[in-house]
């Protein structure tokens, strides 16, 4: 860190300003130790006791480098390096805490901790620094400001700290425990008993947790459970000192002796690989300290207390010629410490001097450090003298008095022209949220802004990512191209970042602060995301999707349905399409085109994103039009629903997409030959012609609606191929125009950038702007534009900037088969009147509803994100606004955005790929009612589609028509699953695993168990969910599943699909039953009937539809308690020996409910139901939460077991 351009001024400080902090000189004190220190009258220099400057540092070998005085006379009780900091810290055994910068020692703070104790040991953080007195623990800036002030108990004596993790800390002494704080609460969290009282110094391994005790032990425990592994007994009489490093022990310490206790010269050294002692290394000074040094050996550092120290190798023999002697002020060495470096080394003495050796003559204290914040001196606001002489003296500087009269600096009205400034934009959150009242609207204030202040730019700025002056996140990307940094923030690939909790603690609400459901990106070719929110933002085809319902296993239209009616209750919460693309990824087709992508080619971007969505896109059109089609399907399963959408004729899906064509094929003989076709989308198809022609988006759309192109076919008359010109007519324009953009070269890449570059300097000159050669413009560059009212709906330049594509588009069908094609605006509506009225002369305008785009960025692949024009029904039914809004959409990031921004298309790295345009008016052309199309009918009993089913006992019996479940019903369900995908890790540099992609599991066994009534306990569902996919683990030991279960041919169980089960659950949810069970939350998610949201993370399934034990059975703070703990302490059942088994899992979560009526008294008592959670927690702490293996050792609650479960 260089200082040298600091004022030295900064560094000083007057001593009347901080008299209680400064020095006083003890009048007991030796006046031979202040020999070359100054006084004065006022008090004691505060200035480092000088070394010789002829003194020369050698690398490699330590010496003096400085000395400083902390408080005179009072002995130093602890130093500490600082680990983040270039300070070092010191304490005293008056309280008081003193800091010094850098290694020339300047003061940088001073500040009382305790008024009576002494400070015993002090520990760094990022945001303080910690400080262990008798039975006070303070958190303290490194200023001196107070973060936290815990007293301990009035009886403890604590002598060391130990800070385990970032927000764990232990605290030890002479008593007979240890304490567990959290630094995050500031409570303590556990107290450990320790067997040998004492424990003074605590050191720490990534094995274990090291305790040395005043009785001359030093003992080994288990980082987890806190149980001794091992113990050395060291020394007869006490322990000094010990330190450990790899596999190597050092203590050094105190010998019973006929006298007293002796200091013993013999370190103990003990190899934890073998847990014993090695050859004890003699040394020739008294140890009172000692520290491994590693640098390039792991050699030990013994100082003793008259200032002698030794280095020495711990499996070697000890050098006297490896002493040096420390000069210290006072008779005694009080405290000793090192630095992370390894480069310096702190001692404190007796008489409150510090004393800092280094081995370099500029070391730092840590290998990386950050810099340090100096309180700046307060500036005295003063007019400074004006020096008429200087020709650039700025006149402004003189106050004048307000006038109204012309002044000489004024330019001439010739020479100037006003320039009204622009009023900002309304913020898009307010636009979204307001409602209208007559012409008045209100919204909530988003607190996006400061109150009455605008920030007005006299600059139109270019846009935040336009400008190649970036600093880029990393050193790595400092070397790549610039325009890989012209990605948005918002627009990049967004991943999920899973802990050891998975996802409950990852904060969606940060990405996504709307109402809207976003959809998880983990699950394999989810690449379709963002076309699965522009189908559901499809108000008919929303409700003609969820009123579908068929009997095919593996069917598009019905998984979707599923997926939209999860995205219909989400509130805000992401979901996950895992059935969707299960289904998906079964269809032959998909695979024959190409779209379903490997996990490797997903990771790496290898596949074009862009024809990837294109071919989906028309692959999804097509497979749902099939669907519809397929009426003919049992009443079960069809609904009424299906009926309102569905004609004897084409299906709603051809309704709303399909273009009836006419092909015309002239074959040069003269014979024509015509054929009708339609096509649920059209491809551009972009002009040959010389690119710096100006083309309207409407030419190109018409050229590729009515394709004229010469090509070899088929002519019946010439009867072999000949050259035909085809031509295609239109008949029917569909309600939705899909519109692939196939830009897939540079050629197509060049064309947009080219007419955006046209089509902005149009729109320029329209508003009565000029353009100029550096496309820059300033304010002042939008002149005469009229009154200030025509300023207001005035595009700005950035609106303007790579736009090509229209908001709405006018076409018009001939009367001689043509169709008229232009770009259409507000002001052409004003003109010619609203569109409605002209319909029904076959003149329709579509509105751009959803854009779909590449986003083109090398360090992550590439993504697909879309724009989304939301209406005004989803705005009504989750805010309760009438409204429409652009929306971004990209995973589970969603973010308001203006519409201009849905069409601004930098080719640089967002390039389009899908437009969506929809007909003025569409919702009232069509029945918009949703009625749930699943019956009762799917209860019941149904054929396994296991070959041998039927040979083998079963294992539930289906319910009955009088069975049929009500609203409040009690149902237990337990869920077993496979692993079809191993989770993908690594390991950082730490040793810690980061999760980068989760195992994929798929739900293998569902059970279902009535909860009241005459069979209450048999299960009425136990389906084995048939799989196509390859499992690659069974996890046997914790699902019961083994290999062959799932398979058809040679299954014995009762095999069915997972839609037929999915059918049954989403039946009892919508019914109203409460479900009982343990752990529900993590199988409502595989089995996808869920969406993460607050604590309890289930949404589709109500919150108080759901019993779970894990809940029931918890206390605030604690860890979770498993099903066979909870069985066998309160039901004396001991269950899940060999493997689990879902029926006899949701059977005893059933009996654990009524175990938590009985004891809570239905929720009347929660005080004495605590009071049972905390015997429960005792107990398991005890038994280390494992259920005892014995048979003759029973449970402590000889509680009942559950009357009334009925053996199969």
């Amino acid at each position: 860190m260089n200082f040298e351009g600091l004022d030295p001024g900064l560094a000083e400080y007057a001593p009347a300003m901080h008299s209680a902090l400064d020095p006083v000189l003890d009048a007991h004190l030796n006046p031979s130790l202040l020999q070359n220190v100054e006084l004065d009258p006022e008090g004691v220099a505060l200035e480092a006791l000088p070394v010789q400057e002829s003194v020369h540092i050698m690398e490699g070998v330590y010496s003096e480098l400085h000395s400083v005085v902390a408080e005179v006379g009072v002995p130093v009780s602890v130093s500490h390096f600082d680990l983040h900091e270039e300070m070092l810290w010191v304490g005293s055994h008056g309280g008081h805490a003193t800091s010094f910068f850098g290694p020339a020692l300047e003061r940088y703070s001073s500040f009382q901790v305790n008024g009576s104790d002494d400070i015993r040991q002090i520990q760094s953080l990022e945001n303080g620094i910690l400080f262990l007195t008798k039975n006070n623990l303070k958190y303290m800036a490194r200023g001196g400001l107070i973060i936290f002030d815990y007293l301990l108990d009035e009886n403890e004596d604590m002598h060391s700290l130990l800070l385990t993790d970032s927000s764990t800390l232990l605290v030890g002494g002479l008593q007979n425990h240890i304490l567990e704080i959290d630094l995050n609460t500031v409570q303590e969290t556990q107290k450990y008993a320790v067997e040998t009282p004492g424990v003074t110094i605590m050191r720490q391994t990534n094995r274990f947790f090291f305790c040395g005790h005043t009785s001359g032990k030093v003992s080994l425990r288990d980082l987890r459970t806190f149980k001794v592994e091992h113990e050395f007994d060291a020394f007869s009489g006490s322990l000094s000192d010990f330190d450990v490093h790899g596999n190597l022990l050092a203590a050094c310490g105190f010998s019973s002796r006929l006298t007293g206790l002796a200091c013993d010269r013999f370190l103990k050294v003990y190899d934890l690989r073998m847990m014993r002692a090695i050859t004890p290394l003699q040394v020739h000074v008294d140890p009172a300290f000692l520290r491994f040094i590693p640098t390039y050996t792991s050699r030990l550092a013994i100082i003793s207390q008259s200032g002698q120290c030794q280095f020495c190798e711990p499996t070697g023999l000890a050098n006297p010629a490896d002493i040096f002697h420390v000069n210290p002020v006072g008779p005694l060495l009080m405290t000793f410490d090192v630095s992370a470096s390894k480069q310096a080394l702190a001692f404190g003495d007796s008489e409150g001097c510090v004393h800092l050796w280094t081995d370099s003559p500029e070391p730092s204290f840590n290998p990386y450090s950050r810099e340090t914040e100096f309180a700046l001196p307060c500036l005295v606001d003063s007019l400074p003298p004006l020096d008429w002489s200087q020709d650039l003296l700025p006149l402004s500087l003189i106050p004048v008095p307000l006038t109204t009269d012309t002044l000489l600096s004024d330019w001439p009205a010739a020479n100037s022209a006003p320039a009204p400034r622009r009023a900002p934009p309304v913020d898009a959150e307010i636009l979204r949220t307001m409602k209208k009242v007559g012409f008045i609207g209100y919204a909530p204030n988003p607190r996006t802004k400061l109150r009455n202040q605008i920030p007005y730019r006299l600059k139109e700025s270019d846009s935040e990512f336009d400008s190649f002056s970036q600093v880029t996140e990393s050193p790595v990307g400092r070397e790549e191209e610039p325009h890989l940094h012209m990605v948005s923030k918002k627009y990049r690939k967004v991943t999920i970042k899973y802990s050891k909790l998975g996802l409950e603690d990852f904060d969606f609400k940060h990405y996504n602060k709307t109402l809207f459901a976003g959809l998880e990106p983990h699950i394999p070719n989810a690449y379709c995301n963002c076309m699965i929110q522009v189908l559901y933002f499809l108000e008919p085809v929303r409700c003609l999707i969820q009123n579908h319902l068929c009997q095919k296993e593996f069917c598009l239209a019905c998984e979707l349905g599923f997926l939209f009616h999860m995205l219909d209750l989400s509130r805000g919460d992401p979901c996950q399409g895992s059935n969707f693309l299960r289904a998906f990824r079964t269809i032959p087709e998909a695979s024959a085109l190409g779209l379903i992508l490997a996990d490797s080619d997903e990771a790496s971007g290898k596949g074009n994103l862009a024809r990837l969505i294109q071919r989906w896109n028309r692959f999804i059109l097509t497979q749902l039009h099939q669907d519809m089609q397929e009426l003919e399907v049992p009443q079960a399963y069809r609904g009424a629903g299906g009926s309102s959408f569905c004609s004897s004729g084409d299906s709603v899906i051809g309704q709303l997409f399909s273009c009836e064509m006419e092909n015309c094929s002239l074959c040069r003989c003269g014979s024509e030959t015509v054929r009708a076709s339609s096509t649920l989308l059209f491809t551009l198809s972009y002009p040959d012609d010389k690119i710096g022609k100006n083309y309207d988006f409407a030419q190109v759309l018409k050229r590729s609606i009515c394709l004229d192109q010469n090509t070899q076919a088929w002519c019946d008359n010439c009867e072999k191929y000949q050259p035909t010109i085809q031509t295609r007519n239109i008949r029917h324009l569909p309600d939705i125009l899909v519109i692939n953009c196939e830009v897939n070269s540079s050629k197509e890449a060049d064309f947009w950038r080219m007419q955006a570059e046209v089509a902005f300097k149009i729109a320029v000159k329209k508003h009565g702007g000029e353009i100029s050669k550096n496309k820059e413009f300033a304010l002042a560059d939008w002149k005469e534009l009229g009154s200030p009212e025509g300023v207001l709906v005035c595009p700005s330049i950035e609106e303007l900037k790579n736009v090509w594509l229209p908001f709405s588009i006018r076409m018009k069908m001939t009367k001689n088969k043509g169709l008229d094609v232009c770009n259409w605006t507000d002001g052409d509506e004003m003109q010619w009147g609203p569109a409605r009225a002209e319909e029904e002369h076959g003149v329709y305008v579509y509105d751009l509803m959803a854009t779909v785009v590449h986003i083109l960025d090398s360090r992550t692949g590439g993504s697909l994100v879309a724009h989304i024009k939301v209406g005004e029904t989803y705005h009504q039914r989750k805010e309760g606004v009438t409204h429409q809004q652009w929306y971004l959409f990209n995973d589970f990031l969603i973010e308001p955005i203006d519409k201009h921004e849905a069409v601004q298309f930098d080719m640089n790295w967002k390039v389009p790929a899908i437009l969506y345009y929809v007909k003025r008016n569409l919702n009232s052309r069509y029945n918009l009612n949703i009625k749930n199309p699943i019956e009762a009918s799917v209860l019941l009993a149904e054929a396994s589609l296991a070959r041998k089913q039927r040979k083998t006992h079963t294992t539930f019996i289906p319910l009955m028509l009088n069975e049929m479940p009500q609203i409040g019903d009690l149902v237990g369900l337990d869920a077993e699953f496979v692993t079809l995908n191993e989770e993908e890790a690594e390991l950082r540099s730490d040793g810690t695993k980061s999760t980068i992609k989760p195992s994929q599991m798929s739900v293998a066994r569902i059970t279902c168990v009535r909860g009241q009534g005459p069979n209450e306990g048999i299960p009425f569902i136990d389906d084995y969910i048939s799989t196509q996919e390859q499992v690659v683990d069974y996890l046997t030991q914790y699902s019961g599943i083994k290999p062959g279960d799932l398979d058809a041919k040679i299954s014995s169980k009762h095999l069915t699909t997972l839609k037929s089960t999915y059918l049954k659950l989403r039946f009892l949810i919508d019914i109203g039953v409460k479900f009982v069970g343990h752990g529900l939350q993590k199988d409502f998610r595989v089995i996808n009937l869920m969406v993460w949201q607050g604590s309890f993370k289930s949404l589709l399934v109500p919150k108080d539809q759901v019993l779970d034990t894990v809940y029931l059975f918890h206390m605030p703070r604690k860890r979770m308690i498993s099903l066979r703990f909870l069985a066998w302490y309160f039901l004396d059942l001991k269950i899940q020996g060999e493997t689990h088994d879902s029926i006899e899992d949701a059977r005893t979560a059933l009996q654990l409910y009524r175990k938590y009526l009985e004891l809570s008294k239905n929720g009347t008592e929660p005080e004495s139901f605590h009071k049972v959670l905390k015997g429960l927690y005792e107990k398991g702490r005890k038994m280390d939460w494992k259920v005892p293996e014995p048979e003759g050792q029973t449970s402590p609650k000889n509680a009942a077991v559950f009357s009334s479960v009925l053996a199969l």
